[in-house]
């Protein structure tokens, strides 16, 4: 009778633990990085009554089995599978970090390191990436700088991910080294034949991140008799103004200078500065591809050279002269620190029923390599598959933060 009652009480016990089991994962469903137990039973020990014995052949009888009483049930084990990814959950917070695979995060209390599986992170006022529920410190990888001067990630040791630094804050501006113009000149434009010519307009950024404005002309270039030659266009710098509008010419025009005696003064202060020829430059075209073949100084020669494949692809803007303040009626300005590269590859003069697209940009024709940019401010945080952390700036640079570490 007492056997009886010890079993049964026993298979209730250990059922009500199966059930605080289950009662458990139920309460648990929305933790994060909460993993499911699972608990098996086992029976407990029998009582033996009567031994088993074997067959007899003196006397010819048959073994018989042990008589044994089974004393009920038992817990035999409670079980996590940790390193079994949960179901993604989209949360809008970005520091919100799920784990795939065999691997802990690292985080710390302050003297103490302690491994988890739940991602749930944010950044404290420091800008120190953390746990939400303790506020224990997420452990990973800062950046230094290759020998190029890129940022790459440090992994001599893990330490506190201060992210939001003020450093982190901003991206640093950029000064344009590269820009192209590209397009279509059609020799029948209006405006290539007129006094002011046809206007093409680039933005440049300083190593301060001001941006400016350098204004080219293009005209037909012609022949003493006042007539346009095939394939040449003459290219010069008509103005260069800051992001308010304002010129960087300093002289101002006397009342006794015509406008168009002033414009010119003001063209060929900036042509002789930026593009190196007080005539600026020609560009020169394939009358058969129509393709660009060279852009060369007016006052000097005006055929392609195929020694010099360099003047070929484009021609310099010489934005030093402006920080060395070679021509006292230009505005100085130190932060020119290198020249512009312009690329004019692409440009082409062929029939576009009397209209000329021809436009400039930042960069290169297929990449912003070069383009420079003004200063920016951190807008946003993504955290990639491989734990890296990248900041996104109003200036459209992305800049590396560090490296979330596991283990």
């Amino acid at each position: 009778m007492m056997r009886s009652l010890f079993s049964g009480v026993a298979g209730l016990k250990t059922h009500q633990t199966r059930m605080d089991v289950i009662g458990n994962n139920i309460a648990n469903v929305n933790t994060v990085g909460y993993k499911a137990a699972q608990m098996t039973f086992q029976d407990t020990i029998s009582q033996t009554m009567q031994n088993a014995s074997g067959p007899s052949e003196a006397s010819g009888r048959a073994g018989v089995n042990a008589k044994q009483i089974g004393l009920g049930v038992s817990t035999a084990t409670i079980y996590n599978n940790i390193t079994t990814g949960g179901a993604a959950e989209t949360t809008g917070n970005p520091f919100d970090v799920r784990l795939n695979g065999d691997s802990f995060f690292i985080v710390n209390d302050g003297g103490n390191k302690y491994y988890t599986r739940a991602g749930a992170f944010n950044v404290d006022m420091a800008g120190t990436l953390c746990m939400q529920s303790n506020g224990y410190t997420v452990q990973g990888y800062g950046t230094t700088k290759d020998a190029d001067g890129n940022l790459i990630v440090d992994t001599s040791a893990p330490k506190d991910l201060k992210i939001m630094t003020a450093e982190n804050m901003v991206s640093a501006p950029e000064a344009t080294t590269k820009h192209y113009l590209t397009g279509i000149i059609d020799s029948n434009t209006a405006s290539l034949n007129s006094e002011k010519g046809h206007g093409v307009n680039v933005e440049i950024y300083d190593a301060e991140g001001y941006s400016y404005t350098v204004k080219y002309k293009l005209q037909s270039v012609k022949d003493g008799d006042g007539k346009a030659q095939q394939g040449q266009f003459k290219l010069t710098v008509s103005d260069v103004v800051d992001s308010t509008g304002t010129s960087i010419y300093t002289t101002k025009q006397t009342s006794a200078q015509t406008d168009s005696a002033y414009a010119t003064a003001k063209e060929t202060a900036f042509t002789t500065l930026l593009l190196g020829a007080a005539g600026g430059k020609t560009l020169t075209f394939d009358n058969t591809s129509g393709k660009v073949t060279g852009p060369h100084d007016i006052t000097g020669k005006t055929t392609v050279d195929a020694s010099d494949a360099s003047k070929d692809a484009g021609f310099e803007l010489d934005v030093t002269g402006i920080a060395a303040g070679t021509d006292t009626n230009i505005k100085k300005i130190d932060a020119f620190t290198k020249k512009v590269e312009v690329d004019i590859s692409t440009v082409q003069n062929i029939n576009n029923n009397k209209s000329s697209t021809i436009n400039g940009s930042r960069g290169e024709t297929d990449s912003t390599a070069g383009a420079g940019w003004k200063v920016g401010n951190l807008s946003g945080i993504s955290i990639g598959v491989d734990g890296r952390i990248t900041g996104s700036y109003t200036n459209g640079q992305t800049k590396l933060l560090g490296q979330i570490a596991t283990a």
